[in-house]
C-alpha cells in the first residue's frame, strides 16, 4: 500500500536531515586537502543548502590511488562472483531502504518534485545497480577455435580505475548507469558528481560500504569541474573516463583523454531530438508525449523532444492539444508539493540562460504560443513554466540549441520527405519518435532517423535491457544493458601451445 506524502512530511524530514558534505575516499570521509568548501544554493527557494568539500587536483590523487590500490590487491575483482552480487544485492535494497533520505537529499541539491525523486530516481538507480548485480556471475570467457595442439582462452578483464564524471539532471540514475556495470566488472571508481548535485552521490558509497564494497573500490569527489573534473580526466593512473554532460565538454575529455595516457573515453552528450507527427497519428497521444517528453524533469532531459515536426495541417490543432495537456497534467510547483510534476531549473544562472535563448529565439521571429516564463519568483527559486512556440523555421536558434528548459520548439512539414530532412538537420542524435497509423511509414522512419533511440507512437519508454546512447555529436558508448559493461572491460587471450 502506498504512502501518502505531505508537504508538512518533508519540511518535518528536511529539520532532521544532516547531509554530509565531504568527499568519499578509500572507505572514509575526508575534508579536502586544501580544508576549501562551497555552498550549494538551493533551487526550490533560493537559500544556502549544504556546505561541501572542494576538491581539487590532490583529491582526486588520494582517491586515484585509494582506487589503483583496490584494483591492484583484488579486494574486490578477485572475490568469489556470488559474493560480489551478494554485496551488490545488498547495496540495491539500501538504497530502497534510505529511499527517502536519499530523494529529499536529490530535491534539496536540483530542485524536482521529491516525489518524483522517491518513485523514480530512487527506484531507477535500486533497479539499476541490481541489475548490474545479478549479471556478476552469468558473465562467460571464452574458449576460440584453434587446431588440436593449442588451446586460446578469450577472458573479459577489467580495465583497471574508471572515472565517472556524471551530471545534475538526473544523478542518482545515471550514477548507476555508470556504477553499476564498472563496479560489476571488477573496476574501482573514482566518481566526480556535478557541483551542483554531490549530496546523493556521497550517500550512494556510504551505503555500498555499509553493504561490504570493499574500501576504495568506489570514491567520490565533489568539486568543480575545472578543479577536480579536468585533473581527474587527465590523470595518468585512470584507465576511463565514463562523462555524461553537454557536447562542449564532452569534447574538452576527449582532448584530455588524448593529453594524458590515451585513456578510454565513453560519452553521452546533448541533443535536440525530434518528435515527428504525421496528420493521421492519434493527436491525443501524440499531444500527450510531446508534452511530458519535452516538459519532464522541467526540460532538463538530455533526449528531450524539444522539436516537435509536425504536418502542417495538423499543426493548430496539435498545439491546442500539447497546451491542454500541460495546464491540466503537468503541474508546477514547489518540489515538496505532492501535486508538482515538475519543479525549479538547477540554477539561477541557468535559469537565465533558458529565458536568454527564448527572448533571443522571439527576436528570430518564433511566435509564443504560450508559457515559457519565469513563474513563483516569491519563492525565491528558479521557474519556469512549460512553453511552446511556433511559426518556426528549423535554422531558428530555438531549433538548434539544446535550452535544457521546458521550451518546445514547433516546426510544421508537407511531405514525408521534408520531415526527414528536418528530422536529421542536426548536429545531435540521441533520440527521436514518429508518430503515424502507417505502420510502414513508421517502420521506414524510425529505420532512417539518425539517433540512438527511436520510438514508434511513444516516447521516452524504456528499461534496463535497452541501451542508451547516441550518434554524432551526441556522444558514443552505451549506458544501459549487458552492452554497458562492454565498455568497462577488455579481452585479452591466453594462448597454450601443446608439443
Amino acid at each position: 500500500m502506498s504512502r501518502t506524502y505531505t508537504r508538512d512530511h518533508w519540511e518535518n524530514a528536511l529539520v532532521h536531515l544532516r547531509p554530509e558534505g565531504r568527499h568519499f575516499i578509500d572507505g572514509e570521509f575526508r575534508a579536502s586537502a586544501s580544508g576549501e568548501t562551497f555552498t550549494r544554493i538551493r533551487p526550490m527557494d533560493g537559500k544556502p543548502g549544504a556546505e561541501l568539500a572542494r576538491g581539487r587536483a590532490a583529491d582526486i590523487d588520494a582517491a586515484v590511488i585509494a582506487a589503483r590500490t583496490a584494483f591492484e590487491t583484488g579486494v574486490w575483482r578477485r572475490r568469489e562472483p556470488l559474493e560480489r552480487k551478494r554485496i551488490m544485492l545488498r547495496w540495491a535494497d539500501l538504497i530502497r531502504e534510505h529511499g527517502e533520505e536519499l530523494a529529499l537529499l536529490e530535491t534539496l541539491d536540483v530542485g524536482k518534485p521529491v516525489l518524483a525523486s522517491l518513485n523514480v530516481d530512487v527506484r531507477l538507480c535500486a533497479d539499476g545497480i541490481q541489475y548490474y548485480a545479478e549479471m556478476i556471475d552469468k558473465m562467460y570467457d571464452e574458449i576460440a577455435p584453434t587446431g588440436p595442439n593449442a588451446r586460446a582462452l578469450v577472458r573479459k578483464v577489467p580495465l583497471g580505475v574508471v572515472g565517472a564524471i556524471t551530471p545534475w539532471n538526473y544523478p542518482m540514475i545515471i550514477d548507476a548507469w555508470k556504477l553499476g556495470p564498472a563496479i560489476a566488472a571488477g573496476n574501482s571508481v573514482v566518481l566526480k558528481p556535478a557541483e551542483q548535485s554531490s549530496l546523493s552521490a556521497i550517500r550512494l558509497a556510504a551505503l555500498a560500504a555499509e553493504a561490504g564494497l570493499p574500501a576504495g573500490v568506489l570514491n567520490v569527489v565533489t568539486g568543480y569541474g575545472e578543479e577536480a573534473g579536468k585533473p581527474l580526466a587527465l590523470h595518468m593512473d585512470v584507465d576511463m573516463i565514463a562523462f555524461t554532460g553537454s557536447t562542449e565538454v564532452g569534447k574538452l575529455i576527449m582532448g584530455y583523454a588524448a593529453q594524458s595516457n590515451v585513456k578510454r573515453v565513453a560519452l553521452e552528450l546533448g541533443g535536440k531530438s525530434p518528435l515527428v507527427v504525421f496528420e493521421d497519428a492519434d493527436l491525443d497521444a501524440a499531444a500527450s508525449a510531446a508534452a511530458w517528453g519535452c516538459f519532464y524533469n522541467s526540460g532538463e532531459t538530455c533526449h528531450a523532444s524539444t522539436r516537435l515536426l509536425v504536418q502542417r495541417s495538423v499543426q493548430d490543432k496539435l498545439i491546442e492539444k500539447i497546451e491542454a495537456v500541460t495546464k491540466s497534467d503537468i503541474a508546477l510547483a514547489h518540489p515538496f508539493d505532492p501535486s508538482a510534476q515538475i519543479g525549479a531549473l538547477i540554477e539561477e544562472e541557468h535559469m537565465r540562460k533558458v529565458l536568454g535563448m527564448i527572448a533571443a529565439g522571439e527576436k528570430e521571429g518564433a511566435r509564443r504560443a504560450f508559457g515559457a516564463q519565469q513563474v513563483l519568483t516569491e519563492t525565491g527559486g528558479y521557474y519556469v513554466s512549460p512553453g511552446v512556440f511556433v511559426d518556426m523555421t528549423n535554422d531558428m536558434s530555438l531549433a538548434r540549441q539544446e535550452i535544457f528548459g521546458p521550451v518546445l520548439a514547433a516546426i510544421p512539414f508537407d511531405t514525408e520527405e521534408e520531415a526527414l530532412r528536418l528530422a536529421n538537420d542536426t548536429i545531435y542524435g540521441l533520440a527521436g519518435a514518429v508518430f503515424t497509423k502507417d505502420m510502414d511509414r513508421a517502420h521506414r522512419f524510425s529505420e532512417a532517423i539518425h539517433a540512438g533511440t527511436v520510438w514508434i507512437n511513444t516516447y521516452d519508454m524504456s528499461n534496463f535491457a535497452t541501451p542508451f546512447g547516441g550518434f554524432r555529436q551526441s556522444g558514443f558508448g552505451r549506458d544501459r544493458s549487458v552492452h554497458a559493461i562492454d565498455k568497462y572491460c577488455d579481452y585479452k587471450t591466453i594462448w597454450q601451445q601443446f608439443g
